[in-house]
This record gives C-alpha cells, structure tokens and sequence, in this order.
C-alpha cells in the first residue's frame, strides 16, 4: 500500500510545484524543458536497468504492415519489432500533447488555484473513456455513467455563467487542461491497447523527448534569460513526472485497480486542495468546492 501512496504524493506534488513556480513568476517554458529533459535520462537510466526483450530487428515496411492490421482487429497485441515501432509512432504525437498539457497545468494554477488545476487534470479521464467507447465499444457500467454523469455536472458547475455572463465564466485554462491532459492520458491508452508493455519505457522516453524538444524550442524563441531556481524546479517537476505513474504501475501488482485507481485519482485531489487551503491560503468558492467534492466522488465512481 505505501507504493500507492508514493505515486499520490508524486502526482499531488507536480501542481504543489507549478504552484511555487507560477507565484515565483519563473519562466514557464524553462521549468517544463527542465522537467522533460530530467525525465529522459531517468527514463534511459531506467531502459539500461531493464532493457526490452530482444526481437527481430525492426523492419520498418514490415513493422508498419504489422501495426494496420492490428489496428483492424479487434484484440491484437504487436510483436517486439512492432511495439518498438509503435512505441516511437505514438510517442511522437503524445510528446506534443504532453507538453500542451503541461503548459496549461501550469496556467491553470497560477490563474484559477490549485485546487482547481488540480482536479481538471484528473477528470481528463473523460476523454480516454469517451474515445475508447467510440473507437472500441468499451461501454461503461452502470455506475460509471453516474460518475460520468457527476464530472460532467463539476464542469458545468464551474462554468455556470454568474448573471449569465457566459465569457466571464468560460475558463479557458481549464478547458484546455482538461482536453490535453485527457488526450495525453489516451495516448497511454492506445499505446498500452497493442503493445507489449515491456517497450513502456521507450515509449516514454520518446514522449519525454519530444515534449522537451517543444519546449525548448519555445524557450528558445522567448529568449528569456534562464536562472539556476528555474532549472532545479523544473528537476523537482521531472522526478515525480516519471515516478508518479512507475509508482501507480508498481502498486497495480499488488492492489486491485478498482482500489488503486479511485484511491489515486481521488486522493490526488484530496491532498492538493488541503495543502492549498492551508499552505497557500487559497479560498475556493462554495460552488467550486463542491465541484471539487463532485469530482473526487466521479473519479471514484468511474474507476470502479
């Protein structure tokens, strides 16, 4: 059970981080290159530790031919060539989705709490169920449609229009937290639906890789000067970034995933809002602390 616990404290500590940053008024770009460079060589130490089983050499006409045709059927699992080759493929889409995610995260918290931030990350969950249900016909139960149900009515919650201003309620930080984080986590999905999960690693490295491409280059092409504060936050960042779901994986051998999903999602939550309530001194609203409660009880209701 402590192994689950790591990974909550990982993943509630990422926002905790973004929240010292934004206040800091750090250069945004240069925290999240620090934080994807810092998870590629944890990712590479990790590779070297436990490298992939050795297939065929990989073939890439063949390797492509491979993927279509597991992509037609409907329970298809790639060999190691073809995990290799889609391990890079999706990698390549999910480094930039990543990143988007990242960036808004970071927005996210310095404009609407942490608290908030916090629980948009995690109902992202919506978009991998609502994909997989229109892609796969993975239809949810009948309990998870009531917490579908409940995430949906935590979203309008906080967008209600107060005196039916609609612009002044749309928060567009979250939206789109709530969109690139949900598509990074269906690009774990999809990787995970045909491939063998001992090429994981190389898939996040890949991820890693390009999202710190992206944000270098927008680092770059600010040319805003970069301090020492701002690297080793973003080192701060990049540690739990990576351990946060080596974690959950590990805690996933032992602890049944209806357990171990609700307990992580929601305890996330849980512990972003009591450290931004008493260290930060944030004041949600009644409407977004209900919100909030909504949200931990869909995430439980749709993990289960």
């Amino acid at each position: 059970m402590w192994v689950l616990w790591l990974a909550i404290a990982c993943s509630a500590s990422i926002a905790l981080i973004f929240r010292r940053s934004e206040t800091a008024g750090m250069n945004r770009y240069a925290v999240t290159s620090a934080n994807y460079l810092t998870a590629c060589l944890i990712s590479i130490l990790l590779l070297a530790l436990r490298p992939p089983p050795l297939g065929l050499p990989p073939a890439p006409p063949a390797d492509l031919v491979e993927i279509s045709s597991a992509l037609g059927a409907s329970d298809a699992r790639l060999s190691p060539s073809g995990s290799f080759a889609w391990a890079l493929l999706v990698g390549l889409g999910a480094g930039v989705v990543f990143f988007l995610a990242f960036v808004y995260y970071q927005i996210s918290v310095r404009e609407h709490g942490v608290s908030l931030a916090g629980a948009f990350a995690k109902l992202g969950i919506l978009v991998p169920m609502s994909l997989s249900l229109l892609l796969w016909q993975e239809y949810p139960r009948a309990i998870q449609w009531l917490g579908i149900a409940l995430a949906i009515a935590s979203i309008l919650l906080v967008h209600w229009p107060p005196g039916r201003n609609w612009r002044a309620a749309i928060r567009v930080a979250l939206l789109l937290l709530f969109l690139f984080g949900g598509t990074a986590e269906f690009s774990n999905k999809i990787f995970q639906k045909y491939a063998l999960q001992d090429y994981k690693l190389v898939f996040l490295l890949v991820t890693f890789f390009i999202a710190f491409l992206c944000s270098s280059s927008v680092a770059v092409a600010r040319r805003r000067p970069v301090r020492v504060a701002e690297l080793l936050t973003g080192v701060a960042v990049g540690i739990p970034n990576l351990f946060s779901s080596f974690f959950l994986i590990a805690a996933l051998e032992t602890i049944p995933a209806a357990v171990a999903f609700p307990a992580y999602g929601a305890g996330t939550i849980v512990i972003i809002h009591l450290v931004g309530v008493t260290a930060f001194r944030e004041r949600p609203t009644r409407r977004e602390r209900l919100a909030i409660l909504l949200t931990v009880v869909a995430l439980i209701l749709i993990n289960l």
